[in-house]
């Protein structure tokens, strides 16, 4: 069974900030991301939610100890302004393949049990 698990960007965000790294006002990006998990039998969209601040000017990572007071206050702005997708799981065919099969087992072991008991008569 393979196991996919991977980050969805749901949405991007050009701040107006200046970077702490190289000071510029134009690149910082705000990216928000949702974890995105697929298997042999299912997918699913989890409540998981990941954000990265990157600037592309300098090409690094703003991690959140070096956000300033503006920084942190549009990000909270963003944060709550941001609509993540619905989590939701979706059943693959193999999946419904063992939920029916499952389901034949089940019955027919009930269907055995009530012949050996002598409760459904057989001619």
């Amino acid at each position: 069974m393979t196991k996919q698990d991977k980050l969805i960007t749901v949405k991007e965000v050009v701040l107006k900030n200046y970077c702490p790294e190289c000071y510029n006002n134009d690149g910082m990006q705000l990216t928000f991301k949702q974890r995105f998990i697929e298997t042999t039998f299912y997918k699913r969209i989890t409540d998981d939610i990941k954000h990265v601040l990157i600037c592309k000017t300098c090409d690094s990572i703003i991690y959140p100890v070096q956000w300033d007071e503006d920084i942190e206050r549009v990000f909270e702005y963003q944060k709550r302004a941001f609509i993540p997708k619905k989590t939701s799981r979706q059943f693959k065919k193999p999946a419904y393949l063992i939920f029916a099969l499952l389901g034949v087992a089940i019955v027919a072991v009930i269907v055995t049990l009530l012949i050996y008991n002598k409760i459904i008569n057989l001619p």
